[in-house]
């Protein structure tokens, strides 16, 4: 929207975009099985959460110890094309590897 300014000129009415809302994130989460190996899963963190080694052993041992791991925040298609990314790559490697997305 613009606005005539006294001199004449138009210019850009800030206050349209300061009201445009931030798509919700939601929070990919990664589950535990009995048939995954440990490798598999920080290769996974790595390759399509982009974690360096470290976040992605540290995610990989709560995902095992805990049952459930956090691989990140993203907006609603991100999330599930991620999360099809996984489901994709596990497949292929004969993993039941899974994972889900909850509203952050």
């Amino acid at each position: 929207m613009s606005k005539e300014t006294p001199a004449g000129d138009s210019r850009i009415e800030e206050e349209g975009r300061s009201k445009e809302a931030t798509p919700p994130l939601y929070r990919v989460l990664m589950h535990n099985d009995d048939f995954t190996s440990m490798e598999f899963v920080v290769e996974v963190l790595e390759t399509i959460f982009r974690k360096n080694p470290t976040d992605a052993n540290r995610i990989m041992l709560n995902i095992h110890f805990k049952g459930l791991g956090e691989c990140g925040l993203f907006p609603h298609e991100i999330a599930e094309t991620k999360i099809d990314r996984v489901h994709e790559m596990a497949r292929h490697e004969g993993f039941p590897l899974r994972c889900s997305m909850e509203e952050a």
